[in-house]
């Protein structure tokens, strides 16, 4: 699924191609779309902003509508000049908006929804922009008291809510614990105030160094690429321990081990060695 980053990325190629354009044409296969389109066209409207919260992306329309999308497992979008051929099928399209020099294109994105700007902000699936880790707005302090809110769940699965920790998915879960040394599978009540900041921080900095600018941001090539490094830039060392089950630990050498996790049994990476449970007397104490 893609996370945080890849949205991020995809909001900010599809921006510099969209916002202050007007749209010459838009399709979609959604009912619910071409309803809303049939009654206040899109067409004619101007992009006004292209917005990341989490794993939704917000398009934002001269209107006061906002399209609404999230990816899930396999949708993506891309960007194409007028004209050029499309990387996927046409029968895997799922919204096309253009305006005279771009199309952005939908592919396999599974939800897709229009928003008045007062549904919007009552849409409690969509995190506010200030629970996202990469928002200019993002509060770690209020974060840590959202976290610690949920003190009787694993850390890894608390990691997972939008509302928390908006942007941070399953890669990163893993990847953020190990460098702090954290038992994914410890409550977050076993936390001290010290460990809540370092998670918080470290969230911020993974995911944030997977949005540097570089030439897979460019308009005409953006195709939903997903690129992800927490450890070095070498293709075969850019994970801690997310995907190397079985693999020696790059800190201590021993078997990097997985696991099932939450009600969703997302699968969760981890060293034993490196990350412990905590003592319960430390806990106590």
């Amino acid at each position: 699924m893609p996370e945080g980053d890849t949205i991020f990325r995809t909001a900010r190629s599809m921006g510099r191609a969209l916002i202050g354009r007007p749209i010459t044409g838009f399709r979609s296969n959604y009912p619910l779309l071409t309803r809303f389109h049939d009654d206040t066209p899109i067409t004619g409207q101007i992009v006004d902003r292209v917005e990341s919260r989490g794993k939704w992306l917000l398009i934002h329309l001269s209107g006061g509508a906002t399209l609404a999308t999230h990816m899930l497992m396999n949708g993506s979008w891309h960007l194409y000049r007028i004209g050029e051929r499309w990387q996927k099928p046409s029968r895997d399209m799922r919204i096309v908006l253009e305006n005279r020099e771009y199309q952005a294109v939908a592919f396999t994105v599974p939800v897709a929804r229009i928003y008045s700007a007062q549904a919007l902000a009552r849409e409690t699936r969509i995190p506010p922009a200030g629970a996202d880790v990469l928002n200019a707005d993002f509060d770690p302090l209020t974060a840590a008291a959202r976290l610690r809110a949920c003190a009787s769940e694993e850390v890894g699965d608390v990691l997972l809510h939008q509302e928390v920790l908006a942007g941070v998915g399953n890669v990163f879960k893993s990847e953020v614990c190990f460098v702090e040394s954290v038992n994914p599978f410890c409550l977050v009540s076993a936390l001290n105030d010290e460990q809540v900041a370092a998670l918080i921080r470290t969230s911020q900095r993974l995911v944030a160094a997977n949005v540097l600018e570089d030439s897979a941001d460019a308009i005409v090539t953006y195709r939903g690429q997903q690129r992800r490094t927490t450890h070095r830039s070498d293709p075969s060392e850019s994970l801690w321990v997310y995907g190397r089950s079985g693999e020696p630990c790059r800190r201590c050498g021993n078997a990097v081990r997985h696991r099932l996790q939450g009600p969703d049994a997302r699968v969760t990476f981890w060293c034993q060695t490196c990350q412990p449970m905590p003592d319960r007397s430390e806990i106590d104490g």
